[in-house]
Parts: structure tokens; sequence; C-alpha cells
């Protein structure tokens, strides 16, 4: 029971303010020990509404454990002004991008932000057209009958399948372990 009161009473005396970020929430640290190691404990108290969106990221790297040392004020400004002038260069450049494309020096697929691909006109006239489509098959078939006859002598295509417990397969020339590739 000691310990269960220790506990509540030293979330409220052992507290140390480690900051605060610009929408006020308050970043607190407290050393504990817990089976003979001390452990250290961080945690944000928001101001006002429990928003989590509301974490800078650097704050949010601190209470990971991710840093070790609390961000500084100054650190905090330097940073927001870093991500103001990134979102003006990222502005000014879509601006850019933008007349470039009005003067037609760039390509459309360039502004997407999308890398053009290969032409592939050439290798699709490779292959027939889907009227074409049905006389490759039939050819195709044809072919494979004529490959069918070389491989199987006359006899054993006169020899009726005889019925066993094994699967045969749909066709009635199927034959299990016969399969070659095609050289």
């Amino acid at each position: 029971m000691s310990k269960i009161f220790s506990r509540i009473a030293g979330l409220f005396s052992n507290r140390t303010l480690a900051g605060m970020d610009k929408s006020g929430n308050r970043y607190f640290t407290r050393k504990e020990e817990i089976d003979g190691f001390v452990k250290e404990k961080r945690w944000v108290v928001f101001k006002g509404e429990q928003d989590p969106t509301s974490v800078p990221v650097e704050w949010i790297c601190w209470l990971n454990g991710q840093r070790k040392i609390a961000p500084t004020p100054e650190e905090m400004v330097e940073l927001e002004a870093r991500r103001e002038q990134i979102k003006l260069n990222v502005a000014r450049l879509k601006e850019e991008e933008g007349k470039k494309l009005k003067e037609g020096s760039i390509r459309k697929s360039m502004s997407s932000g999308k890398v053009g691909g290969p032409e592939l006109g050439s290798f699709i006239r490779q292959f027939p057209s889907s009227a074409e489509g049905n006389n490759a098959e039939e050819a195709s078939d044809k072919t494979d009958n004529l490959r069918q006859t070389k491989e199987t002598p006359k006899e054993e295509e006169e020899k009726p399948v005889p019925e066993s417990t094994e699967p045969t397969g749909s066709g009635a020339s199927f034959k299990p372990g016969t399969w070659q590739p095609p050289t």
C-alpha cells in the first residue's frame, strides 16, 4: 500500500518542468526507481483540450526518448523559421513550374512529379492486334496438335485409357509423368 501512496505522492512532488511549447503545453519529467533501476518518466500536460496533434515533432521525439535533452525555446524558434522558409520555397517553385508549363518549356507529365516512362509503341507493335489474335490462337492450336502427333506413337493413341483410382486430368490424352518441356 505504501508503494501506491508513494507513487501517487511522487506524481505531484517529484516532477520537473522540462519546457513549454508555443501552444502552451507543458512537458514534465520525473526520475523513478523501478525494481532497482532508475527510469525517467516523461509526459505532457495539455493547455485546454487534449489534442495530441498540437504537440510539435521535437517534443514528440523527447517524450518517446529519441532525444535525451528537451528542446530549447531558441531551437524551437529556429526550427519554426526553417519550416516557414521551406514552405515559401515550395510555393515559389510551384509558381515557377506553373510559369514554365504555360510557356510550354516543360512537359505536363513532369509537372505532376511523375517521371516519364519509355516509349512502348514499338514494343506493342510486336504483338498481334485483337483481330489477329484469333488467327494466332488457331495457329498455336495447330502447332500443338502437330507436336502431339509427332511425340506419341500411333499404337499408344489407339489404346483406351484404363480406369484407375489416380487422378487423370481433364483431357483424354493426359498421362501422368509424361510431360516434357518443349525444346
